[in-house]
């Protein structure tokens, strides 16, 4: 009982709530560009293919770490000073993501597709931003030093996430079908307003969330741009020419180089081809999910029910006894299995489809399939955490997210398609998704020995710092 209760009183620590509120705001654009968009485009009477192709907006969180490295060193002027650069960025997000949501609430879907996916790509831009400094922050809330409380954040954010999206998600379902029975007309554009109230919400929230003043950080990357420059042989240029080149180079070049240079061109390539490829059968189910659902003959009630309220009470129990599970069977065991967890549920949705609408079996799928990937999304966060360097901690995290997400959405594209050329045929589908995760275990495979012993070395190294520090 010790050796389980002593990591479980980590969870209960005051900065875990606010990791958990962090995790809650990141998870909740989901719903306005997954969920509420999805259906709303679906009820308009859009096609399949055509919500499938929409999604694509979401491939924007697989390139946010090309500007992750400016987010981390521009000041938002005023606000930074008064509450924090991080809390600013958050904020200035916040308030694009509030004026799209007014934008939706006058647009009609069917007459111009076009401005309603315009305003879902700004929220999709404005929600991986804010990924990138909700990671930073979450971070920064934990010291270098603290393994166990590192591991427990990491359970947390994820807990955090889905609590955004499942239970922001049933609040969206069930307003927008509380407004349909009462014969509203246009009852989305009208939940899209009861959103927006949630987001003014989660900003009153983040000014409970204590921030790591900068002042260390900004002069580490002051030292490491005059070394740079110095390699560089730009340390005694003057000009604005030779002070941009030497800024680039240190902003952008280092964390990328730093990567490679720390694990190793074979084990890097490796690692992140595994990265790319691992969620992709997820990512094809998540996108048509519902759409599927809606299909079946299940209303928007018993998707809140099932897939958002219950699925959020399992996601969240799972992800805590994940992260407990997979710091004692190791990272990279606990990636294979839930790589083959993930695939194995998806069979779970095919026997629906095979067999009709069954209540049961909805639930009982919908719980499987949030065990598995609570499984996976902490021992993934986990993972891609024991790889970067601290040193360019939100830079590198956001750059093996960003790999992650591009797999999950841009292949997922044509998800919608791909039903339709399979004649509808939901239960090959849901087949096929679950061989999609094929790949990347074989990735992981190839390189299996060295990343043992490399996140071996790396445990090593954080325990002889806690040492040092007790």
């Amino acid at each position: 009982m010790e050796g389980v209760g002593k990591p479980l009183a980590v969870y209960f620590e005051r900065r875990m709530a606010r990791i958990l509120l962090l995790g809650t705001i990141s998870g909740f654009p989901q719903v306005l560009i997954g969920t509420a968009l999805n259906l709303w485009l679906k009820e308009g009477g859009l096609s399949r293919t055509t919500i499938g192709w929409a999604g694509l907006i979401l491939g924007v969180y697989a390139f946010n770490f090309l500007w992750a490295p400016l987010i981390d060193r521009v000041r938002i002027p005023g606000l930074t000073r008064r509450i924090g650069h991080r809390r600013a960025w958050i904020v200035v997000l916040q308030a694009v993501i509030l004026a799209c949501l007014v934008g939706w609430s006058v647009v009609d879907p069917v007459a111009n597709l076009t401005a309603v996916v315009a305003v879902g790509l700004v929220i999709a831009i404005a929600s991986a931003t804010q990924d990138i400094v909700i990671d930073a922050l979450r971070i920064e809330q934990i010291g270098t030093a603290e393994g166990a409380s590192m591991a427990a954040a990491a359970a947390t954010a994820v807990v955090g996430w889905w609590t955004g999206y499942k239970l922001g998600g049933a609040v969206a379902l069930q307003v927008a079908e509380v407004l349909q029975r009462a014969g509203v007309v246009d009852y989305w554009q009208k939940t899209f307003l009861v959103l927006g109230v949630v987001v003014i919400l989660c900003n009153i929230g983040l000014m409970f969330v204590r921030e790591v003043p900068a002042t260390a950080r900004a002069a580490a990357q002051a030292e490491e741009q005059r070394r740079l420059a110095a390699r560089l042989g730009l340390a005694d240029s003057p000009g604005a020419l030779a002070a941009a080149t030497v800024w680039f180079a240190a902003t952008i070049g280092g964390p990328l180089l730093s990567f490679f240079r720390r694990n190793g061109f074979a084990i890097a390539a490796a690692v992140l081809g595994f990265i790319f490829l691992f969620k992709i059968g997820e990512a094809f189910l998540g996108r048509m999910s519902l759409v599927f659902y809606n299909e079946v003959g299940f209303s928007k009630t018993d998707i809140a029910v099932y897939s958002k309220g219950l699925g959020w009470v399992t996601t969240v129990a799972f992800t805590v006894l994940g992260g407990l599970f997979a710091i004692r069977m190791g990272l990279v065991k606990a990636m294979f299995v839930s790589g083959i967890g993930m695939a194995a549920t998806n069979l779970l949705f095919a026997a629906l489809a095979w067999t009709g609408r069954s209540e049961l079996l909805f639930a009982v799928a919908v719980v499987m399939d949030d065990l598995t990937s609570a499984f996976a999304a902490v021992t993934f966060v986990a993972f891609i955490s024991m790889l970067v360097d601290r040193t360019y901690t939100a830079t590198q995290y956001a750059l093996l997210a960003s790999i992650g997400t591009a797999g999950r959405t841009i292949f997922a594209g044509p998800s919608g398609m791909f039903v339709d050329w399979l004649d509808g045929d939901w239960g090959k589908f849901f087949v096929i998704t679950a061989l999609m995760v094929i790949p990347s275990l074989l990735c992981l495979w190839a390189i299996r020995t060295k990343l043992r012993d490399m996140l071996a070395g790396a445990s090593v190294r954080l325990f002889s710092k806690e040492t040092a520090t007790s």
